[in-house]
């Protein structure tokens, strides 16, 4: 990607401006160099990230010299775990308050008459008990369910549908495949799962946010064979 950007750059630095101007630039590879900069710069600072110039050029040197401390594979990988860590913190600022919410009705929920809490967090209230079998975890099974969000948006339906919806057990989100090996078939039990056991940090879709707790209406129909 910065390649591309880069020469791109050069090609519209060319076609506009020419050789840069107050630079020692004397080649076309010098401008290339130069627009280099510029553009790794820019692409830096756009993710709010401040570089020492004279450390990316101590690296540059060091690289070329074949003397620096870290190889190339190193770098990407320091690089690479520098900006996912980045991008969780920023995540979790930009939904620390969805975040606080789903925490927050989860301790109330928990001790609401009826309801469970796992080992794991997963919360539940059994509606109505089946007698059929439980399903293990190498098994498909066959489920109406609704999904909501803790203030009501549904964001999925099976139900609404007309159509159970067909699985593995672990074929679901971590939530989904705990509670299903609690519910023997036949049963109908109202689910509570945090964000851990959901979609986590990432959420899914437009309506899904980052961190959000997840309610469903589950009914286990069968064990398909």
């Amino acid at each position: 990607m910065f390649v591309f950007a880069a020469v791109l750059a050069v090609i519209v630095s060319g076609c506009s401006q020419g050789t840069p101007k107050g630079a020692k630039v004397s080649s076309t590879t010098d401008s290339l160099a130069y627009a280099f900069g510029i553009n790794f710069y820019h692409s830096i600072t756009q993710d709010s990230v401040e570089i020492d110039p004279l450390l990316m050029a101590k690296g540059h040197m060091e690289a070329k010299e074949n003397t620096a401390e870290m190889d190339e594979m190193a770098a990407r990988t320091f690089i690479m775990s520098y900006f996912e860590k980045k991008q969780q913190a920023d995540m979790l600022r930009m939904y620390e308050g969805a975040k606080l919410e789903g925490e927050k009705f989860l301790e109330e929920n928990k001790n609401k008459g009826g309801v469970m809490t796992t080992a794991s967090g997963l919360q539940y209230e059994v509606v109505s008990m089946g007698t059929g079998p439980k399903p293990t975890a190498d098994q498909t099974v066959k489920v109406h369910y609704t999904g909501t969000l803790i203030d009501g948006t549904k964001f999925d339906s099976s139900v609404d549908r007309n159509e159970p919806a067909v699985f593995p057990v672990t074929g679901v989100i971590a939530g989904w495949v705990e509670a299903l090996q609690l519910m023997p078939v036949g049963s109908k039990f109202k689910l509570y799962i945090p964000s851990n056991l959901g979609y986590g940090e990432a959420g899914a879709g437009d309506v899904i946010t980052p961190f959000a707790v997840l309610i469903f209406d589950v009914e286990l129909l069968e064990i398909v064979q």
